[in-house]
């Protein structure tokens, strides 16, 4: 499991679980609960690489991110890190 702390956004963790390069699981702690548990669901068995394009630099409100953006942040981290692998 490899763990991200955001920056700029309500979530104050990100653990992802990858196999391969493709996403297990993500669990966010704190943010937008519904929201955030959704993302997880419908990201589940995507391509890392996909998921990173589709998120990155989606904003929210006058934020310069999002959780989605820092979500994609941690893939770019979690793909290189042994830990991240299930």
């Amino acid at each position: 499991m490899y763990t991200y702390t955001p920056r700029g956004v309500c979530s104050r963790r990100i653990d992802i679980q990858l196999d391969g390069d493709t996403v297990k699981d993500v669990v966010f702690t704190g943010g937008c609960n519904g929201n955030l548990r959704a993302i997880s669901k419908i990201i589940k068995g995507m391509p890392v690489d996909h998921v990173i394009e589709v998120f990155d630099g989606n904003t929210c409100g006058p934020r310069p991110t999002s959780c989605a953006d820092q979500l994609a942040r941690a893939l770019r981290e979690a793909k290189n890190a042994p830990e991240a692998q299930a």
